[in-house]
């Protein structure tokens, strides 16, 4: 078995540097919900730059996402990026 480094996943490395500055940037204070908070921030561009990705077209989107297009429309209007 392969084992792949961060290295090669660049949206792991990526994730865990942000995550290790926001820590440092804490003060000494802890953070609490961490999780929800994440996939918040997350979500949105997430669901911005694959439409992008691809040219608007939500079935295609959903395919990339690996969710329904009925699921990324509904998530879309919650967070008011429908059409």
């Amino acid at each position: 078995m392969t084992r792949i480094t961060s290295k090669e996943l660049p949206l792991r490395s990526h994730t865990e540097r942000v995550l290790s500055d926001y820590f440092s940037s804490l003060n000494g204070h802890r953070p609490a919900r961490l999780y929800d908070m994440v996939l918040r921030e997350v979500e949105e561009p997430l669901l911005r730059a694959v439409l992008d990705y691809s040219d608007g077209n939500q079935s295609r989107a959903a395919v990339i996402l690996g969710i329904t297009r009925t699921t990324l429309r509904k998530k879309l209007r919650t967070l008011g990026l429908a059409n």
